[in-house]
């Protein structure tokens, strides 16, 4: 099996109409700390972010994914990658002078996402009044918000997720860990998950029946505990946000989940448990709806706005705009930020 040559998922960028009504929301009620601001970017991190920042949220037309990062094993490593991504057909660049890490890999995935492999990165440094008692923490608990403490995964959208899956994992070592068909037509994917490590996955791809290259379905932030979990439900039914799926336990992976739209219009996940996988052989499970895929308990039906992905597709016919789906074309709206 090819050995995964990245460690984690380190940021992500999102694209937003409303930034400082975004910004507010992660840092007033979703916890999030700032730590550099720009004219239409801000950069921000959780309380258990080993590095400077996990999200970038940047000023754009309309909801989308800007890029995200995956950090390398090595600096060999990196190297590795590129080789691997321009050997499978696809042609990147090097972009340097990004905040708080160095020289980045980037390069639009099958799916037309932009992505960054990177490796050397600025460790955050707590000032005194952030500093934990505990030595191995980067900055202490304070229970502000939903206090997430760290990024936790992606899920893009993808006009075809087995297809996805597999480049990740022949390219660049991922763990393909399961799948998701339609209950009358198996052989039609909807879902697909991958991982760098041994969560069930960091990365996932949603079925998207739109040209649109590059969407988004959503970013995912994970809590200690079902406790934490529980407590987020609460303090988002307080502030005046509607809970749009959940809470509620995956079968796939068995991950706790808990669904919302922060005020630009894009959907966060709130996350904790899940299974720990540790076996390096591991072959992708195929799973159907009626062995509880999505909904483990089996008892209640997953949402039709959860088809969506952002930016929307109803906004802009991609006709009109003359794209073509898997065709390495950037998403055409927002601006895209260096991270």
């Amino acid at each position: 099996m090819p050995r995964c040559l990245l460690s984690q998922l380190v940021h992500a960028e999102l694209i937003t109409p409303k930034l400082e009504e975004s910004l507010a929301f992660f840092t007033q009620i979703g916890g999030l700390y700032l730590v550099h601001r720009e004219a239409e970017r801000a950069y921000l991190r959780c309380w258990g972010d080993h590095y400077t920042y996990s999200l970038i949220l940047t000023q754009g037309e309309l909801p989308a994914l800007g890029h995200a990062a995956w950090r390398t094993w090595s600096p060999e490593d990196l190297e590795q990658a590129v080789r691997n991504i321009e050997a499978s057909g696809v042609q990147g660049e090097w972009v340097e002078g990004s905040f708080g890490h160095g020289p980045a890999y980037r390069f639009r995935a099958p799916g037309g996402h932009t992505l960054e492999l990177l490796w050397e990165v600025e460790r955050y440094q707590a000032p005194p009044e952030r500093a934990s008692t505990y030595p191995e923490r980067p900055q202490r608990f304070t229970g502000g918000g939903l206090e997430p403490r760290q990024l936790d995964h992606l899920t893009v959208a993808s006009s075809d997720p087995y297809r996805d899956a597999e480049w990740f994992r022949r390219v660049l070592g991922f763990r393909f860990m399961c799948y998701n068909g339609l209950e009358d037509n198996p052989d039609l994917v909807v879902f697909a998950m991958v991982t760098t490590n041994e969560k069930n996955h960091d990365l996932a791809f949603a079925k998207d029946m739109s040209p649109i290259p590059g969407r988004l379905h959503h970013l995912a932030f994970w809590v200690d505990n079902r406790e934490l979990h529980q407590r987020a439900a609460d303090l988002l039914l307080e502030a005046g946000v509607p809970l749009e799926y959940g809470p509620g336990i995956h079968g796939m992976g068995e991950q706790t989940y808990l669904y919302f739209r922060e005020p630009g219009g894009l959907r966060i996940e709130v996350n904790t448990g899940g299974v720990r996988n540790y076996v390096p052989d591991w072959e992708p499970v195929r799973w159907r709806p009626s062995q509880g895929s999505n909904t483990f308990y089996r008892n209640t039906a997953m949402p039709d706005s959860m088809l969506e992905a952002f930016p929307p597709a109803e906004k802009v016919a991609a006709a009109d705009l003359e794209l073509v789906p898997d065709s390495q074309q950037p998403n055409p709206w927002g601006k895209r930020g260096l991270g």
